[in-house]
């Protein structure tokens, strides 16, 4: 069970630090009067620090690692 915690940190904190964030599209309402509605597409963006990749990547490293054989 540990070792495959490890493994799913290791391939987190990998992917973390190729992609350093993600944008997706949300649609917003603008005006909203009775039956007209108008509603843009605004794009989001979410990112986050290069250096948690990093932490999960040696966290996953050290789990394994210190996993008992069964």
């Amino acid at each position: 069970m540990n070792r495959t915690i490890g493994i799913v940190l290791i391939v987190i904190g990998a992917a973390m630090l190729i992609w350093t964030g993600f944008t997706y599209t949300k649609k917003e309402k603008i005006v909203d009067a009775g039956p007209i509605q108008i509603s843009a597409d605004k794009q989001k963006t979410v990112n986050w620090p290069p250096y948690l990749g990093g932490i999960l990547l040696v966290g996953g490293i050290v789990i394994v690692a210190t996993a008992k054989k069964s």
